[in-house]
C-alpha cells in the first residue's frame, strides 16, 4: 500500500480542522482500516466549531480525532485563506456515499448507529440498491434518551459481534462526538465516523439543499427554511457569533486554546 499523505491542520477558533479534500479523506480511511488504526472522524461545520468554543471538553474531542473534516464552506474558505489551496468540502452525506462507492473500500464492513428503526431500514435498502456489493453488517437505532449501562453494553457487544470496519454514527452534533470518544476504546472497528443528518438525508426523511446553495455556503439558510422552529436559535446565535470570533482571531484580538490533540494522520 502506498504511503499516505501527511495531513496538516488549521486552527479555526481552537478547533484543528484537517486540510483535506474527499480523495484524501477516503485514502486516510482506507489506510486506517488496513492498519486497524482505531480512531474516529468529526465531520464539522460552523455549528460544531461554535459548540467547541463553548465547551473545552468538546474542543478536546475534536482535536483528538483522526480527522476533523471541513463540513461547511465557511471552514473551506478559512482553510484556503490559511494557504491550503487543495482543500475542499468533506460533507457528511457526501463522505458517506464516497466511502460506500469507493473501489478501495469494496470489502469494507459497515455498521449504522443512530436515527430511527424505520429510517435505518429505508437507508439500508437504498444503500444496497445503489451499491450492490456493499456489506452493511448491522444497524442500531438507540432510544432518544440516555442509555442504561446494560443497554449500552448490549449495543457494544452487538456492534463488535458484527465485526465492522466502519461504524457510521448519525446522532447529531455534539451527541455523536461524545458518543464516539466514549466508545472508541470499547469498539473493535477501525474507524467511527459521525455524519449527523446524513442518515435522514439519504433515507429521504430530510431534504438536501441544492448543490448551488451548498457551494455558496448557504445550506444553513435552506435548512432554516425547512425546519425554522428547531433551528432558528442555532443559526441566530451561531452564524453572527462565528463571524465575530473569526474576525477577532484573524485580527489578533482573541486567541483560542486548542488544547492537546493526537498524532495527525
Amino acid at each position: 500500500m502506498a504511503m499516505r499523505r501527511t495531513i496538516s491542520r488549521s486552527d479555526v477558533l481552537g478547533v484543528k480542522v484537517s486540510a483535506i479534500d474527499m480523495v484524501m479523506a477516503i485514502e486516510t480511511i482506507c489506510s486506517w482500516i488496513a492498519e486497524r488504526k482505531r480512531t474516529y472522524v468529526c465531520v464539522t461545520g460552523v455549528h460544531g466549531v461554535m459548540e467547541s468554543v463553548r465547551s473545552e471538553e468538546l474542543r478536546g474531542i475534536h482535536n483528538a480525532a483522526g480527522l476533523v473534516t471541513p463540513d461547511g464552506m465557511p471552514l473551506v474558505w478559512l482553510l484556503k485563506w490559511a494557504g491550503h489551496r487543495q482543500v475542499d468540502r468533506v460533507y457528511g452525506p457526501d463522505l458517506m456515499l464516497a466511502a460506500f462507492g469507493a473501489a478501495e473500500l469494496g470489502n469494507a464492513r459497515h455498521f449504522l448507529y443512530g436515527t430511527t428503526s424505520q429510517t435505518l431500514a429505508t437507508l439500508s435498502a437504498r444503500l444496497r440498491h445503489r451499491f450492490s456489493a456493499v456489506q452493511i453488517v448491522g444497524a442500531i437505532a438507540p432510544p432518544f434518551r440516555p442509555l442504561s449501562p446494560v443497554e449500552d453494553a448490549a449495543y457494544i457487544a452487538e456492534i463488535n459481534a458484527a465485526a465492522p470496519d466502519i461504524v457510521w454514527v448519525g446522532l447529531s452534533t455534539p451527541k455523536q462526538e461524545r458518543w464516539m470518544v466514549a466508545h472508541r476504546e470499547r469498539l473493535g472497528a477501525a474507524v467511527l465516523i459521525g455524519v449527523g443528518a446524513a442518515f435522514d438525508i439519504h433515507a429521504g426523511v430530510v431534504p438536501q439543499a441544492p448543490r448551488i446553495l451548498q457551494r455558496a455556503g448557504l445550506e444553513w439558510a435552506f435548512r432554516l427554511c425547512i425546519d425554522p422552529q428547531r433551528l432558528w436559535r442555532r443559526y441566530a446565535v451561531n452564524v453572527p457569533s462565528f463571524v465575530f470570533h473569526v474576525l477577532a482571531q484573524k485580527l489578533g484580538l482573541r486567541q483560542f486554546s486548542s488544547g492537546p490533540q493526537n498524532d495527525r494522520p
